[in-house]
């Protein structure tokens, strides 16, 4: 295992901004959630937006992710309890935007994730899953985040040049593969923004299927307007509108990402 917890750790993550990685880790969660899973969201992302979208203020943040890894707080004083049930989140702050800076010297710089995850609170509280949202770009949060993940699971928008970002996301999962972290594999790609009407979209998942084999899931994110309504009332949009296609969607994910762990040796790249 990447860690000693006994949560399966997935780090969500896309160098390129705007595919939906928080929207996929707050509901995805809640999905998660809702099957009966204990879930914990760690926002790595110095924007806070999975923090915000989970109805936590920012004055209301008083230790975060960034007291973890640069101050050293233990991870149960980070944790907050969230509007849905059975999700727990570690928030962010723009303080976690130096990070980078302030850890340059720190000879574990990299392995500050994992460590603060050996704690055994995640044991104690009997956390399932772990979802880590990454910032925009591959900078020392992210190769924390992946240090200390099990998998990444990959947002792709179904837009133009969508598969040419994912060439050095690829290279930096090798490197800390055989670097620091071995047994980190692809969890899978998730195609979100999806317009079934538009040929550009439906060329990017032929694209991506055919790139990518069983890789990418099953399971497509739609645009749906309920999603991005529904971080403005805090809240996932599998509780804003549990019937919504979006919402669907991501219930749809979670079965499929539980149904993938039977059978994950056949999918390790």
């Amino acid at each position: 295992m990447a860690n000693r917890c006994n949560a399966r750790v997935i780090a969500v993550t896309n160098q390129k901004g705007g595919v939906g990685k928080t929207t996929t880790t707050i509901n995805l969660g809640a999905s998660l959630a809702s099957k009966g899973h204990s879930v914990l969201i760690l926002d790595l992302d110095p924007q806070g937006n999975a923090s915000t979208g989970l109805g936590i203020e920012p004055d209301d943040r008083k230790l975060t992710t960034y007291d973890l890894l640069v101050d050293g707080a233990k991870l149960a004083d980070v944790l907050y309890p969230t509007g849905v049930d059975n999700v727990i989140i570690a928030p962010a702050t723009t303080d976690l935007s130096s990070a980078d800076i302030e850890l340059v010297s720190n000879e574990r710089r990299s392995f500050l994730l994992r460590d603060a995850l050996r704690d055994q609170t995640i044991n104690q509280l009997e956390i399932d899953y772990i979802l880590i949202d990454c910032p925009p770009s591959l900078n020392l949060l992210t190769v924390n985040a992946m240090v200390a993940a099990d998998s990444v699971l990959i947002p792709l928008q179904s837009e133009f040049f969508a598969l040419e970002g994912l060439s050095q996301l690829m290279l930096t999962i090798r490197e800390i593969r055989q670097a620091a972290n071995p047994e980190l594999r692809i969890e899978g790609v998730l195609l979100t923004m999806h317009d079934a009407r538009n040929r550009l979209a439906q060329q990017v998942e032929t694209d991506a299927r055919q790139t990518l084999g069983e890789l990418v899931f099953n399971t497509i994110v739609p645009r749906n307007v309920r999603i991005s309504e529904a971080p403005s009332y805090a809240m996932p949009v599998t509780e804003y509108d549990p019937m919504s296609k979006g919402s669907l969607a991501y219930k749809q994910l979670a079965e499929e990402l539980s149904a993938r762990y039977a059978r994950k040796p056949e999918l390790q790249q």
